[in-house]
């Protein structure tokens, strides 16, 4: 059976940008796949806001990523990203990290060089390590794959610190130490998003986040710069709440959802994105 890894490497080989959307469990990641998508993005912070009600402040950590992935990995053929923050600490917890995760079921894994605990790449207040260190990191994650597949992406909060040059000086630091793919956080307008596109070899991570730091650019605006993968890390998560909450409103003001039935999954639909169906014909086949 082909490696979901092996997949992506061939997909990122492939011309044009990969739309890859982000999720924080399983049947999100159903949907991903049923719409048509590449991959699918386990977004920290999506799995912090979500799974346990905390910001993203570097809270959770290597084993509860790790569950998350299992769960992700075994309810989707989709090659599955894995946000691993900083790697949760040094080259060895790096090297530990990468194999762990692998064994989760991750196709790829990014690291980032905030320092630890990290902060999500679009607040204010964030720090980063020296880039000789997260060189070491980089590659301590290289070594430490069983799979040559996996994927690995170098990300680099710098540009928010110490501006643009010093953001694409680690960049190309990052890729000759052996990364995949490289991720500039938070470019603050279309040009730099050019600048760093222009400047960095590597194929490119640019990062969507609807009211974040970084213009909303286009899959095809981004594609047309030089970029590989558009990432929509918490669209998922944003949209869902935003309907969630919007359903215990009017349940709470008329007693009912009779009123919004129309704007529920069904229920047929809710038992076979969960796979109801091949469970049942399993069951049959055990009594037969």
């Amino acid at each position: 059976m082909d490696h979901p890894a092996r997949r992506l490497r061939a997909r990122l080989a492939e011309p044009g940008i990969l739309i890859v959307p982000g999720v924080v469990d399983a049947i999100t990641a159903r949907l991903v796949e049923e719409a048509g998508f590449p991959a699918v993005y386990l977004t920290g912070a999506g799995l912090a806001n979500a799974q346990f009600g905390l910001p993203d402040l570097g809270l959770i950590g290597l084993a509860e990523v790790a569950e998350q992935t299992v769960r992700i990995a075994e309810a989707t053929s989709l090659p599955v990203i894995v946000d691993a923050d900083t790697g949760y600490g040094n080259p060895l917890n790096v090297h530990r990290t990468v194999r762990v995760l692998e064994r989760a079921g991750a196709a790829a894994i990014q690291l980032e060089d905030q320092v630890s605990p990290k902060r999500c790449g679009h607040f204010s207040g964030k720090q980063v390590i020296p880039c000789e260190e997260m060189v070491q990191k980089v590659r301590a994650a290289i070594e430490a794959r069983r799979n040559p597949e996996t994927v690995i992406i170098a990300r680099t909060d710098a540009l928010a610190i110490y501006g643009l040059e010093d953001a694409i000086v680690r960049a190309q630091r990052y890729w000759a130490a052996g990364a995949d793919m490289i991720f500039v956080e938070s470019p603050r307008d279309r040009e730099q998003f050019l600048q760093i596109a222009h400047a960095v070899e590597a194929p490119l991570v640019a990062n969507m986040v609807e009211g974040g730091h970084s213009p909303l650019l286009s899959a095809h605006d981004l594609e047309a710069m030089g970029y590989k993968v558009a990432l929509f890390a918490n669209t998922a998560l944003r949209v869902a709440l935003a309907a969630v909450r919007e359903a215990l409103a009017v349940l709470a003001r008329e007693g009912s959802t009779a009123t919004i039935l129309d704007r529920l999954l069904s229920w047929e639909e809710r038992q076979r994105l969960a796979g109801l169906p091949s469970w049942q014909a399993l069951e049959e086949r055990y009594r037969s």
